[in-house]
């Protein structure tokens, strides 16, 4: 029996002004705010992370906000759609909840699931799913209680230069269940109650184009490092470049791009992000790996301040 992730660990995308992305997160979508720290690779960004009460895989938004990047252009070789799923009986709520914001939304249906589409203030597509299975969020904010709170991704429309090589990575590669083809979309599941549907457009359009409002990459889950090298492995033998092992803080983290040009991860679900503050006083502070502690004055200047807001 192959390898199988149980899910999505994380999606991770380019934004624009940090402020704006923290209202809509946070303060429209009610999530937590969990970390806030740099993007290792570029000091002077944030690098934020959203999710549940504790940030759990599988519940992870990650944004490199760039205030004056230019727009991005979503298309092939990309997660087109991130999809959060809410509890059953709350898309009243969302829907009158993007009306007071003013958010423009359709409704659409796919594979006899409804959906509420939307875009961010930066472009990033987002849609809202009901469903029963996965743990409620014990997080509230504002408005938002744990009643109608996002659970966590409820998956992720993938856009492919070669949507048959992409299929054999999701299928053959990273285990996940063929469910069935319906119009241009092609369904796949893993087994986790949260993260766990992907939907693969199995038709091409235009290349996508880094840049604000567009993914970056997307993760999958690994159990601890043990397995991480097994998929490492997996993914050499596959005949596809991945890189050493990335220590990342809150979890270590390989990257391949597979032959549809989609950037992946996989992440151990390990340590996660209460290594550094407490539960109760996740992502109230810039928190900096040990490598960047030396020079935080300097980064702390060139960042731009933000607030979590209640905007109810």
């Amino acid at each position: 029996m192959g390898k199988k992730t149980s899910g999505i660990h994380h999606i991770t995308a380019i934004v624009g002004h940090p402020q704006e992305n923290v209202d809509f997160y946070a303060g429209v979508l009610g999530l937590r705010l969990v970390k806030q720290t740099v993007n290792f690779d570029d000091p002077g960004t944030y690098h934020f992370y959203f999710g549940d009460e504790s940030g759990t895989p599988g519940t992870i938004i990650t944004f490199f906000p760039w205030a004056d990047a230019r727009q991005g252009v979503t298309g092939d070789g990309q997660v087109g759609v991130t999809s959060y799923v809410v509890p059953e009986g709350s898309f009243l709520f969302w829907e009158r909840r993007l009306n007071m914001f003013k958010i423009p939304f359709t409704k659409t249906t796919r594979f006899g699931e409804d959906y509420l589409q939307f875009d961010d203030p930066h472009g990033l597509h987002v849609e809202l799913v009901e469903r029963e299975e996965g743990k409620r969020s014990e997080w509230s904010f504002g408005n938002v209680t744990q009643d109608e709170a996002i659970k966590g991704f409820g998956g992720a429309t993938l856009f492919s230069a070669n949507p048959n090589e992409t299929a054999n990575v999701l299928e053959n590669m990273l285990g996940l269940e063929f469910v069935k083809q319906e119009g241009e979309f092609a369904r796949y599941r893993s087994s986790a109650t949260i993260g766990n549907t992907i939907d693969l457009k199995v038709t091409t359009n235009h290349p996508g184009q880094m840049g604000v409002g567009t993914v970056h990459h997307i993760a999958w889950r690994a159990e601890d490092d043990a397995d991480q090298l097994a998929w490492k492995n997996l993914v050499a033998k596959n005949g596809l470049g991945v890189t050493p092992v990335q220590d990342r803080n809150y979890f270590n983290s390989i990257y391949f791009r597979e032959r549809g040009q989609i950037l992946f991860e996989i992440a151990t679900d390990a340590p996660g992000f209460a290594i550094d503050e407490s539960f109760e006083a996740l992502g109230e502070k810039l928190k900096l790996p040990p490598q960047y502690e030396r020079h935080r004055d300097q980064i702390e200047r060139r960042l731009l301040p933000f607030q979590v807001r209640d905007l109810d």
